[in-house]
């Protein structure tokens, strides 16, 4: 969990000042994933072949559902962290996200590539399941427990299966959900 939590870019000791796992805290405040995630922002296969195109297709999805009050802030924002250092985690996964006031709330999207898409993952392979991920600035720890929630979920190979098998929206969708029942 420290080297996801270098990854997404949070010194996992001062989030939590504590040397409790990541996972145990997010669950602690009982985070759902499907309570913020919405069937309608998943996007089943991605159109994009490159990272900032498969970024902005998720920006754009999340502002055509109502989901943004200024994608061009969301989109700089998980831009520019994206600069600092990759999201791409490895095991085909990117996580790329951005603290912005073009949103209010936090907000997630779900892409799958249809073709692998480099994010320069820590791994060195390509990604096929990208989640992005945008909070206001003043929200950093439900931002940091959905970044956690995700990094446990992904560690379950089954899971991690059973979504690069999925072929819609709806499958990627009920296959968290009844992965989040579990925990």
């Amino acid at each position: 969990m420290r080297v996801f939590a270098h990854a997404v870019g949070v010194r996992y000791d001062d989030v939590f000042n504590q040397t409790e796992p990541l996972t145990d805290r997010a669950e602690q405040f009982d985070m759902r994933l499907i309570e913020i995630l919405k069937p309608q922002d998943i996007k089943v296969p991605l159109q994009a072949t490159q990272k900032i195109e498969a970024i902005t297709e998720l920006v754009n999805l999340l502002a055509a559902n109502g989901q943004l009050t200024d994608a061009k802030k969301v989109l700089d924002a998980v831009l520019d962290r994206e600069a600092t250092r990759t999201t791409g985690i490895g095991n085909g996964l990117a996580i790329p996200h951005g603290k912005s006031t073009g949103t209010s709330n936090l907000v997630m999207a779900i892409g799958k590539a249809e073709t692998p898409i480099d994010f320069q993952a820590i791994d060195g392979r390509p990604v096929t399941l990208i989640w992005l991920l945008s909070s206001p600035p003043d929200k950093t720890g439900p931002h940091i427990h959905a970044l956690a929630r995700i990094s446990r979920l992904m560690t379950i190979d089954k899971f991690r299966q059973q979504l690069s098998s999925a072929a819609s929206a709806q499958e990627v969708f009920d296959i968290i959900a009844q992965q989040e029942s579990t925990l």
